[in-house]
């Protein structure tokens, strides 16, 4: 059973990484980020906890919004610390144009467990295509 815990646990720290990069909420990076983090992709490498959180302001300039979605997820735990790879598509809406911009992605992730929560050490994020697709941008 505490190892069905524990996927549901990781698979957890995967959506609410998500979710707050969607909102813009740091507290729910803050939840699911260790001190010591190391988050990397085609172009950037943050390290440490408050580099990293200043990301979600990049975010916020870049795109008028995002949307990400977690698809499957494959970890491997070895007592407090698990590693694993997690699939993603994330939309990032445009700034001056009616067009998403979609990333298919794979988190290549490594946690450990503090306390009763576990938090990501590492994320390296592998974009496998992009493409960008026209939308009709509904207010309310």
């Amino acid at each position: 059973m505490n190892r069905l815990a524990d996927e549901a646990a990781l698979r957890r720290t995967a959506d609410l990484y998500a979710q707050g990069a969607d909102r813009k909420d740091k507290q729910l990076w803050r939840s699911v980020l260790a001190e010591d983090c190391r988050i990397e992709g085609p172009g950037f490498v943050t390290e440490g906890l408050d580099a990293t959180l200043q990301s979600i302001d990049a975010l916020g300039q870049m795109f008028r919004s995002t949307f990400h979605k977690v698809h499957n997820q494959m970890v491997m735990i070895d007592g407090d610390r698990a590693s694993g790879e997690t699939y993603c598509t994330a939309d990032h809406l445009l700034n001056d144009v009616d067009q998403l911009l979609r990333w298919t992605i794979r988190y290549v992730d490594e946690w450990r467990r503090e306390g009763e929560d576990w938090r990501f050490t590492r994320r390296k994020l592998e974009l496998l295509w992009e493409e960008t697709v026209p939308v009709t941008v509904r207010q309310g």
